[in-house]
């Protein structure tokens, strides 16, 4: 009985070092995944083609870089809002998936009010870095950023980034909603973090993300978009 006792209790130790060194695996996977650099490489020239070996699909729009921050990736768009959620701009399946722009937006961010979403993942990683923008201090000497629009012979256009919030999704639909009008007026008015001082523009850019795991709480951050 005793000899039956310790085999199950080894076999259930070795489960469980499994599922744990599975776990540790998985979490250093997709971490791996989405802080993977080497993606810089493919970042476009304005007025250069885009190679016909360019590995990133199809659906990549533009490329957004925030100065001085960890935000430099493809801008991917796809037919619903869940297309790119777990698929990387290699058009692989990725837990971290890609940051992408409203599947309700038009692909050359002429809208008033675009809105790019990104999963929040660690040290900053991905749209985890737009957590540092709830400090005014931060946001005033990180608000430099560039939007590449367009895959081939690309524009370029500069952002500004004027203000945070920390909201609740479903108290603040229109906040996601890229046909919300007045929508300047609605950021101030909700805005944990608003910099006065930044020169408006008539094109909007809101980045997007969660603010945990399982939450209501979504955290935007929101840029002027300049010729």
């Amino acid at each position: 009985m005793n000899i039956l006792y310790e085999k199950f209790m080894l076999t259930s130790f070795i489960l469980v070092l499994l599922i744990v060194l599975y776990g540790l695996y998985d979490s250093w996977y997709v971490f791996k995944n989405a802080s993977d650099t080497d993606i810089l490489k493919y970042k476009p020239v304005p007025g250069k083609e885009a190679p016909q070996d360019y590995p990133i699909t199809d659906e990549m729009v533009a490329w957004i870089t925030l100065t001085d921050t960890g935000i430099d990736y493809p801008v991917m768009q796809g037919e619903d809002n869940s297309r790119f959620l777990n698929i990387n701009p290699y058009g692989e399946y990725s837990l971290s998936g890609s940051i992408f722009l409203d599947s309700r937006n038009t692909s050359d961010f002429s809208d008033n009010y675009s809105i790019l979403y990104g999963h929040h993942m660690e040290y900053g990683v991905m749209f985890g870095a737009l957590d540092e923008y709830l400090d005014e201090t931060y946001l005033k000497n990180h608000s430099e950023g560039t939007l590449l629009i367009g895959r081939e012979n690309v524009s370029e256009k500069r952002l500004k980034v004027f203000a945070a919030v920390k909201v609740n999704v479903f108290d603040n639909y229109e906040l996601f909603d890229p046909d919300t009008e007045d929508i300047k007026s609605l950021i101030k008015e909700k805005a944990s973090v608003y910099d006065e001082a930044v020169q408006p523009s008539d094109n909007i850019l809101a980045l997007s993300t969660c603010v945990e795991p399982v939450s209501e709480k979504r955290l935007l951050v929101f840029c002027y978009i300049y010729e």
